[in-house]
């Protein structure tokens, strides 16, 4: 399985990671330093919750910290990777909710952890076009290349679900 498309040609993100609303924050494993070279993002215990879409040794979290990591692709999704990303989302919700510092990421902070962190703002009572306005702004413009985690979040994960369950064989 493919984790990480190569052929959108964007620029890495400038930090490891952004706060998008209070206590959300969006990331990567990989960031780019002020002179051009790629760096790790090494999480240690910035956060109270990470979830990591990405795997990637020596990246952390530290001990302690709750760690939930789920590699989906940045890819078109089946139907069950959809259902993991809702719930990463509800996950990520209630860690808010409960006012825990909350870092999701994948590899660049762009597609991935941008699909859970939308989807994350849509149950917080955003529309879907606002979340992904909001992250483009908040990480980069760059995040949510992926045109088709665009759809499935305009659609809605549960229709974006239903529709790529049509496509598999009986």
């Amino acid at each position: 399985m493919r984790v990480r498309q190569r052929d959108r040609n964007t620029p890495g993100p400038d930090s490891p990671w952004n706060e998008i609303i209070h206590n959300l924050w969006m990331g990567g494993h990989f960031y780019r330093s002020p002179w051009g070279e790629y760096e790790p993002a090494v999480v240690r215990n910035q956060f109270d919750v990470v979830v990591s879409l990405y795997e990637a040794e020596g990246h952390g979290p530290a001990p302690g910290v709750d760690h939930h990591c789920t590699v989906i692709p940045d890819d078109p999704l089946n139907p069950a990777q959809i259902a993991v990303v809702e719930s990463m989302a509800a996950l990520v919700r209630g860690a808010l909710r409960d006012g825990r510092r909350t870092l999701v990421r994948c590899h660049a902070g762009y597609n991935r952890s941008g699909l859970v962190v939308a989807q994350t703002l849509v149950e917080l009572g955003y529309d879907a076009p606002t979340a992904i306005k909001i992250i483009r702004e908040r990480r980069s413009p760059f995040a949510l290349n992926n045109e088709v985690f665009v759809e499935y979040l305009e659609a809605g994960l549960n229709v974006a679900r239903l529709l790529t369950g049509l496509d598999a064989p009986a």
